[in-house]
């Protein structure tokens, strides 16, 4: 039996963790996390509140468990949008090449040149700032980079044996796509989408930083370290938890992806 990587164990203990922690905020944590208490406000972590409260007596571990929860069904949510609109633009370009392949990677090129966090925020600045709106935006923001690479993968497909096989035997040019070369892009999309979850967990992260992102009072992480800028002081704890469950996910998720590309890529299999 082949042993697991130390990538593969880190990484996917760290996830499980946050996926974890992400189910249980979204059915249970230990106070509601929108409660205020002014009697307890800034409180220090003890046997009742483990890792502190807020400004406003609010729990802290469960405001981080409910932000788990929104930050992973946002992420998710934009991968799946990012994912299935690029791989779409991409595989078809890839595939019919042309004048077609020239107009759509033109326009896809030109929104690669925008960082994807500026042009998430002029998404939202039309969509509006709350969670469907980061949804969109960041999937927008994202799917060009899934175009490009889904571009490049159809086209070193296409020109396979396998690929004139299906044409010879009669089979129509939308069956070949989705039945042979589509399944053959699962390997770097699957790596892709692993990192792009990271990339927007940072990004809705950020805007809620901000002040773009979810709205207060609704936790998420990125709000929790804006809003404990002025108590950095007196009540360090606030801006701590947050930052390390945002530093621990991102390793988890960049060792897993690791992990998956080197057990997805034959070139990878002898060292990994």
């Amino acid at each position: 039996m082949k042993r697991l990587s130390l990538n593969t164990v880190t990484g996917g203990t760290l996830i499980a963790v946050l996926l974890a922690t992400a189910a249980s905020g979204a059915l249970w944590t230990p106070y509601d996390p929108l409660a205020i208490s002014f009697r307890a406000k800034l409180g220090a972590p003890t046997v009742a509140h483990w890792l502190g409260t807020d400004e406003f007596g609010r729990d802290v571990l469960s405001r981080i468990m409910a932000g788990a929860a929104t930050s992973v069904w946002i992420s998710l949510l934009t991968v799946t949008v990012a994912v299935v609109l690029g791989t779409a633009i991409g595989v078809f370009s890839g595939y019919v090449r042309g004048w077609v392949d020239r107009i759509v990677m033109a326009f896809n090129d030109a929104l690669l040149a925008f960082p994807g966090i500026l042009l998430a925020l002029g998404l939202l600045a039309v969509v509006g700032a709350n969670k469907y709106g980061i949804i969109v935006a960041l999937g927008l923001a994202y799917a060009p980079s899934v175009a490009r690479i889904m571009r490049g993968t159809v086209l070193s497909l296409r020109e396979q044996e396998f690929i004139a096989s299906s044409r010879v035997i009669g089979n129509s040019e939308g069956y070949t796509m989705l039945r042979h070369v589509l399944p053959n892009c699962l390997a770097p999309l699957t790596v892709l989408a692993t990192s792009m979850f990271g990339w927007a967990l940072l990004a809705e992260s950020a805007l809620s930083f901000l002040g773009l992102g979810v709205p207060p009072p609704a936790p998420t992480w990125g709000n929790m370290l804006a809003s404990s800028r002025p108590y950095i002081g007196q009540a360090v704890w606030l801006g701590i938890f947050p930052g390390l469950c945002i530093s621990m996910t991102l390793l988890g998720i960049n060792l897993l992806g690791d992990a998956i590309r080197d057990r997805l890529d034959p070139r990878m299999r002898g060292t990994a």
